[in-house]
């Protein structure tokens, strides 16, 4: 399970609850076989990236877009301006330029004159709406491109846990980064250029045919074969760009797990054997690459030799015109520049056809995140808690992660203000899902949760997760100072109060001991401190929120004796009046709880004391044997020859 970085441990001191307790539920073990087949990075490129990769042209998709753009329709439609300018005053250049040809032959040197001083101010008009048009189709694609990010983020922040166990990290940052920009792209520069591009193609073919039709036809002869070329280009083109981005995706995965796992990789030493794994896929997508630019590289020689041909045909036919006197030398000037601005175009939108898949398949992805509907929303009459007393009551609860594969069933449970409960079990019993199940993480598939009496469902999550503080085995700090890490929760709290909370759960001396105290910056998730610092900065953390439900996820288990002295005083302070939930494996810890809860394979087994459960003889007394029957013995011993 992907919750607060995995199921809390089963392991009591180090031993294994053994026996059967190391059985995982069904549900657990379905989740960990798909956890396996997602290692396959081959398989995790989804097939319906694939499908999207060959679209162009995605209407669903321009028309969301066009919602991004309407709030700067004064920048749009300055940027229409420019493209339709940019389109229109560059085909009309070569008329003017064989007009000046014309007129200096007959010798009028005033038409000449004056042609040549229209030809300069098309020039000028054309740089002028190609600056328009750069310009404001830059600004909106940055403008974009911001919101959509803030929006996926802030959307990303509503999102339950179970979309996350459901998508990878470095698939969700994709979305955000690599597809956004793509999206930005398009808006600065692919799509503009693509309606520019066209529209000058219709210019260019309306001027050369309005000159001579004749020879506009032979001109356009070579069409057909380029329509013929472009559409088999574009069926092996498509099949070679998806290779390589589902190759480049396999090998940011790898990437991204090896980077993220290199302490494991070096304790195995893995290097090696990783890098030539890494080195294959890398390899897969050089030659990927290789392909499509093979292909990219066939193309365009196709259009220049179209282009030439056309211009051989134009040089032909124009030229016995010319000298049969039906044509002038100026006219045939005006189709050799007009068929370079034909293919140019051409040229161009054969070059965007890539950029339109990536842009349109990214677009698709984005708004499938932001069309994502969020699990957990608050009802419009949600009750907001002014204060929370911690009464909590499990009623025939039941959940499942995956439809019809229970991971907890029929947990009836009620726990008083105030009260402490120990839940213990093996890996998969679903103690961590209990816990998470009270924050309201995910909707439970059956039965009720309670706080003070309201239903769950009822309650304002915001007012409730203020009131409620985690504590987990692998602390998370952010980046920031330690000061912002322990404000975290609580950001209006006085700097007083910061030291207070470190003083109280025993932070205090080693962060004064460290070069800028509480304003020492820390490395990425506080590497720069040992994990029991890291721990007693999170107990900081919640002591400062002031919670009035607790939830400590194995939070002492990697912290070595003497720090879990320092902060065993502390922790009595931090349950003390407020209602806990611990899960444990230290004994020290399990003795203090007001109960202990017994989970086995989803459900309930065991409630009592320690020693009612001792008494009891069953599951938690037969594992207490096997653990620390003979582990306390020497404790006891030491105490007695110490008094």
């Amino acid at each position: 399970m992907a919750f607060w970085g995995g199921m809390g441990g089963g392991n009591w001191g180090g031993g294994n609850w053994g026996g059967n307790w190391n059985q995982q539920p069904q549900g657990n073990q379905q989740r960990d076989r798909k956890g396996e087949q997602g290692q396959n990075l081959r398989r995790s490129v989804d097939a319906w990236d694939e499908e999207e990769l060959g679209a162009a042209y995605n209407h669903t998709v321009v028309m969301r877009l066009m919602g991004y753009i309407k709030p700067y329709k004064v920048r749009a439609f300055l940027a229409i301006i420019g493209v339709l300018g940019w389109a229109i005053l560059q085909p009309l250049e070569p008329v003017f330029i064989g007009k000046v040809v014309d007129h200096a032959i007959d010798g009028d040197t005033a038409g000449a004159t004056s042609n040549s001083l229209i030809f300069l101010g098309l020039v000028l008009g054309f740089w002028a709406a190609q600056y328009l048009k750069l310009l404001n189709a830059g600004w909106i694609g940055h403008r974009v491109l911001f919101r959509l990010r803030v929006e996926m983020f802030a959307h990303l922040q509503k999102l339950s846990l179970r979309f996350y166990d459901n998508n990878e990290t470095g698939r969700v940052m994709s979305r955000v980064q690599n597809d956004v920009t793509s999206m930005q792209e398009l808006l600065s520069q692919g799509f503009l250029t693509v309606i520019g591009d066209v529209l000058m193609l219709f210019v260019v073919v309306i001027t050369v045919s309005s000159l001579n039709l004749e020879l506009a036809l032979v001109t356009f002869s070579v069409l057909p074969v380029l329509a013929v070329v472009t559409m088999v280009w574009q069926v092996y083109a498509r099949r070679a760009f998806m290779r390589v981005r589902q190759a480049i995706a396999i090998v940011n995965a790898n990437l991204q797990e090896n980077v993220s796992g290199v302490r494991v990789i070096q304790s195995l030493s893995r290097e090696g054997v990783n890098a030539q794994r890494f080195s294959a896929l890398n390899g897969d997508h050089m030659r990927a690459n290789i392909e499509a630019g093979r292909l990219q590289a066939a193309v365009m020689p196709a259009v220049e030799v179209l282009s030439a041909t056309a211009m051989a045909l134009v040089v032909v036919y124009g030229g016995r015109q010319v000298l049969q006197g039906d044509m002038t030398p100026g006219a045939l000037l005006v189709f050799l520049f007009s068929i370079n601005l034909f293919f140019q175009p051409i040229r161009e939108l054969v070059m965007q056809y890539t950029q339109l898949q990536r842009a349109m398949a990214g677009g698709v992805r984005v708004f499938e995140v932001l069309d994502t509907k969020p699990e957990i929303v608050d009802e419009p009459d949600a009750v907001v808690l002014d204060d929370v007393r911690g009464e909590v009551e499990f009623d025939h609860v039941d959940f499942d992660y995956v439809d019809d594969v229970p991971v907890l069933r029929d947990i009836n449970l009620h726990v008083q203000p105030g009260e402490t409960l120990a839940l213990v079990g093996s890996t998969g019993a679903g103690k961590t899902t209990l816990t998470a199940l009270i924050l309201r993480f995910y909707e439970i598939t059956g039965g009720q949760i309670r706080i003070d009496g309201i239903d769950l469902r009822q309650i304002n999550r915001a007012s409730l997760t203020r009131r409620t503080g985690v504590v987990l085995q692998d602390p998370f700090l952010f980046s920031g100072s330690v000061k912002d890490n322990i404000l975290y929760g609580r950001l209006d709290a006085t700097e007083d109060e910061v030291i207070e909370a470190a003083q109280a759960v025993g932070a205090h001396d080693f962060i004064m001991r460290l070069e800028h105290g509480y304003d020492t910056p820390l490395h990425e998730r506080g590497q720069n401190l040992s994990v029991g610092q890291r721990q007693l900065i999170s107990f900081a953390r919640a002591v400062l929120a002031r919670p009035r439900i607790l939830i400590l996820d194995e939070a002492t288990a990697n912290v070595d004796t003497r720090t879990e002295v320092i902060i065993q005083e502390a922790l009595r302070n931090l349950l003390k009046d407020r209602t806990s939930f611990v899960i444990a494996h230290r004994l020290s810890t399990i003795r203090e709880a007001t109960r202990i809860i017994v989970l086995d394979h989803g459900r309930i087994a065991e409630v009592g004391s320690h020693e009612e459960l001792l008494a009891k003889e069953g599951i938690y007394a037969n594992l207490y044997r096997m653990t620390y029957e003979k582990l306390e013995e020497p404790e006891e011993g030491v105490v007695e020859e110490t008094v």
